[in-house]
């Protein structure tokens, strides 16, 4: 059975609303050289990890659950030559053992389910920094609080306001020291893609299974995005910075 984000992000970049540039950014903001090490929890196809390793020459290790993705991004990264910069790891982060202050940096970009939610997944990956390290997490925001009546958030979009998600990096101890938000442009370039790759998909696999029930979710996916998500929902690279 097919995997709906394999399918759907099969040709991401990066799977996130960001861009290349703003990673470059974050790499320039967290102070990243050849000597720092980075752990990337929910890594996908390695993206954000081969622009890093790229432009700092930092050591990636990335922990990746999904087969599909591991696959590709351990391709990317032969392709690019950086198996001296970049670990995939294949294995849940839930069970990935996180070494007590191995990492100069800990970053979640766009995944703070792994941990049911941002505080958790602050309360997760604080301990793996050494003191003054960074703690980095890509976290979906509402741009309209209190939400539109006639809006109803879908699972898992229990977020609160910018500012409020902010608080919560405070709230955890750490200190906020940058923020990197997407534009529409970046969402744009982040959703429609799905689209495409879902139609390429449905095409090739007409008899697949799953091919009705991605159909639909494909659609519903795309209407409420048009209608709702993109003026509603907002996204930033949070970073906060551990205490010594």
């Amino acid at each position: 059975m097919a995997s709906w984000y394999a399918v759907v992000e099969a040709r991401h970049d990066i799977q996130n609303p960001t861009s290349p540039e703003k990673i470059r950014l974050l790499g320039e903001r967290l102070q990243l050289d050849a000597t720092s090490r980075v752990l990337d929890i929910a890594s996908g196809r390695g993206g954000p990890a081969l622009l890093l390793a790229q432009a700092y020459g930092c050591h990636v290790t990335c922990v990746e659950r999904l087969a599909e993705f591991v696959e590709g991004a351990r391709r990317r990264v032969a392709e690019a030559g950086l198996h001296d910069r970049i670990e995939i790891v294949h294995t849940d982060a839930r069970v990935f053992p996180i070494e007590d202050g191995r990492y100069d940096v800990a970053m979640c970009l766009g995944a703070s389910f792994v941990w049911d939610g941002l505080e958790n997944t602050l309360a997760a990956l604080t301990p793996a920094v050494r003191s003054r390290g960074f703690v980095v997490v890509g976290e979906p925001y509402w741009k309209t609080w209190p939400l539109p009546q006639g809006f109803q958030p879908g699972q898992g979009e229990d977020f609160t306001s910018f500012e409020q998600t902010a608080q919560r990096f405070e709230s955890s101890g750490l200190e906020l020291v940058a923020v990197i938000t997407a534009s529409d442009d970046d969402w744009d370039r982040y959703e429609s893609p799905h689209w495409l790759a879902l139609d390429e998909w449905l095409a090739a696999h007409p008899q697949a299974p799953e091919a009705e029930e991605f159909r639909e979710r494909g659609r519903q996916a795309k209407e409420r995005y048009l209608r709702w998500e993109r003026d509603l929902i907002g996204w930033a690279i949070f970073t906060g910075r551990r205490p010594s």
